[in-house]
């Protein structure tokens, strides 16, 4: 079958690099894909929201399958646009609908999704312009450091953590009146703040039934020792070390289930990721967020250790197949390095030339930011190239990722030396 990916970052180039092995595919698309992309797709320039252009492509290109891999289709609502449209209805779209798509859409829709099924997360309050004054009581009601996240996308940039209540109750305003993340910080949920030690839980359900595929945890600040500035991450590891069969199993009953169940209730169409945010509070598993995808970096150590042909995989959901196909998950452990343009993820430069891509060995290279030019990749992107590797241990995939960094190389190339340094 003839398959499209929306998206252009190493996620993208990480399913591509999956569904370009299975025995069902004949030929993949990427829109708009990247560098690394071009060798196993056919890149097509386009904007990933304009759904009448992505309607003529599939129609033109006779496409059987759409991954989606942003939230921001999903959110503006691309399962239902295909489902509504007579000629888009029966290909299979990897994506849940506009309404699941509020659970990553809407902070304050998913805390109360949360708040109804029982769903462990952290204590909680909305607030908007009309209720503003209200929220000076609540966060002198919480022990600091205080979390404001805006309510809407923000591009990973809308949640800030404060430590002084003053600066919490000036930066607030700043969110909701003077619009700091624009229209998305019109409504802003301030939570209190977990202590603990974060991973990514990743669930492909068909709305119905579902599967659990292997965990990873990520690192999303752009210094070392979790300092600075949040990133769209800076690397991850899959499995996760600390994850053993009791928190598997708290993690399952507490979280997995109950989301499953308010999904089915909620009659949310559901095909594709729920990725659930989660951090370890004592020995509790807790939400931090939801996702309605697949995370990023975490693909890029997730789908390699999936053995199962993933396009198999996703035709069968909404069928009785769906359950009787067993994930097969490699036991190598899995690390990915992140390697960003110096001031990322603030103002950077593209366009350098990236050199030791073909010297690879070990290693599983995933184009982030990258385009070509002429015979050579060059730098458009602010986090540039995943570099993975598998080993009998996460310390041995590290060693594995940072000895090939040693090969490659661009302009002012940054990457953090540390990943997997709390484990």
């Amino acid at each position: 079958m003839n398959i499209l990916v929306l998206g252009s970052g190493g996620r993208e180039h990480a399913v591509i690099s999956s569904f370009s092995k299975s025995k069902k595919c004949s030929k993949i698309y990427a829109l708009p894909g990247n560098g690394g992309t071009s060798i196993l797709a056919e890149n097509i320039k386009g904007d990933i929201n304009d759904f009448d252009f992505i309607k003529n492509l599939v129609i033109e290109k006779n496409i059987s399958m759409v991954f989606v891999g942003p939230e921001d289709p999903i959110v503006n609502g691309i399962y239902d646009y295909f489902k509504s449209s007579p000629n888009l209805k029966n290909i299979k779209i990897i994506a849940p609908s506009k309404l699941a798509g509020s659970l990553e859409g809407s902070k304050d829709f998913a805390k109360d999704f949360m708040e109804k099924y029982n769903i462990p997360t952290a204590r909680h309050k909305t607030f908007t312009a009309d209720n503003i004054n209200e929220a000076d009581t609540f966060l002198e009601s919480m022990t600091p450091p205080y979390v404001l996240k805006a309510d809407g996308l923000a591009a990973g940039k809308g949640v800030l953590i404060i430590s002084d209540l003053i600066e919490a109750k000036k930066e607030l305003r700043r969110m909701i009146l003077d619009e700091k993340f624009g229209t998305a910080s019109l409504k802003v949920v301030i939570e209190e703040f977990l202590e603990g030690i974060e991973l990514s839980c990743f669930v492909l359900t068909d709305g119905k039934n579902h599967k659990t595929l292997p965990f990873a945890k990520d690192y999303k600040k752009i210094g070392e020792g979790d300092k600075g500035l949040n990133t769209g991450g800076m690397g991850a590891i899959s499995p996760v070390p600390f994850l053993d069969d009791k928190f598997l199993s708290k993690i399952e009953n507490k979280i997995i289930k109950p989301t499953i169940k308010g999904i089915i209730n909620e009659k949310m169409d559901y095909f594709g990721f729920v990725f659930i945010g989660l951090i370890k509070v004592k020995d509790e598993p807790m939400v931090i967020e939801y996702n309605v995808r697949m995370g990023d970096p975490e693909t890029e150590v997730v789908f390699p250790r999936i053995n199962n042909d993933v396009i198999e995989l996703f035709d069968s959901m909404g069928t009785s197949n769906f359950n009787l196909i067993n994930l097969d998950i490699k036991p190598d452990h899995a690390a990915t390095i992140i390697l960003v343009s110096e001031g990322y993820p603030n103002e950077y430069e593209k366009e350098k030339p990236i050199k030791g891509l073909s010297d690879t060995k070990d290693t599983i290279i995933f184009h982030a930011g990258t385009k070509r030019r002429g015979k050579e990749y060059i730098t458009n992107g602010g986090r540039v190239l995943a570099v993975t590797s598998l080993a009998k241990n996460y310390l041995e995939a590290l060693k594995k990722s940072y000895n090939q960094i040693k090969k490659l190389g661009f302009a002012d190339m940054y990457y953090r030396k540390d990943i997997g340094f709390d484990l």
